[in-house]
């Protein structure tokens, strides 16, 4: 198989990141593009104890399968399908889907530490840095996390603090200045949003497939 042309995308929490990949996606069939994140290879923390679980660093590089993400990244190369449980971020009211993951000519990998993972970084012929002022980012990161996936406002106060705005800064930041195109999404305007993704998926309709 062709090796497909592979798009990274990462940003900070709280970015826009998850609007901007349905927006994207939707400019493409099953069959000419797939996605494929880091975030379903959390290395499971389901058997902490709720203060554990709180005090647990989820944004740190070692707290992902580093190995078996990479591995599934070069298995898509190959044209092989994976099939990955989702990872529910510990929310009991969840059920995780079986993910199906087939080959593609564009493949995006989207995650905290792509850039960071050195090996998956030179795989990447594109990269997205998707970012926001902090104070936007927070309100974004506590409707999510206190709707979504269940967590109290303490405890989304306390990672942020601790654990997701240093992790930012050392593993993420460093790159913003190299990647081919960083986003500033201070605003949930999806014209914006729906503005730029055309044009990345006309310039790949043209260069790409």
């Amino acid at each position: 198989m062709q090796k497909p042309y592979v798009i990274g995308i990462a940003g900070s929490s709280g970015s826009g990141k998850t609007f901007f990949l349905k927006n994207f996606l939707n400019h493409f069939s099953e069959e000419e593009i797939t996605l494929i994140s880091q975030d379903d290879y959390y290395i499971p923390a389901n058997t902490k104890t709720q203060e554990e679980n709180r005090l647990y660093n989820f944004d740190i590089p070692t707290s992902i399968d580093r190995d078996s993400f990479f591995k599934d990244i070069k298995s898509l190369f190959d044209g092989n399908t994976i099939y990955k449980q989702e990872y529910t971020f510990n929310n009991p009211e969840l059920t995780p889907k079986l993910l199906e993951i087939k080959p593609a000519r564009i493949l995006v990998v989207e995650g905290l530490f792509i850039f960071h993972y050195s090996e998956i970084n030179e795989l990447l012929d594109y990269k997205i840095f998707m970012d926001a002022d902090e104070s936007i980012a927070l309100k974004r990161r506590l409707k999510r996390d206190l709707i979504e996936r269940g967590y109290d406002e303490d405890d989304v106060m306390y990672k942020w603090v601790n654990h997701v705005v240093p992790s930012y800064n050392e593993y993420l930041l460093p790159f913003r200045e190299s990647c081919d195109l960083v986003i500033r999404n201070n605003t949930d305007d999806p014209v914006v949003l729906h503005s730029i993704t055309d044009s990345i998926a006309n310039d790949l309709r043209v260069n790409v497939i």
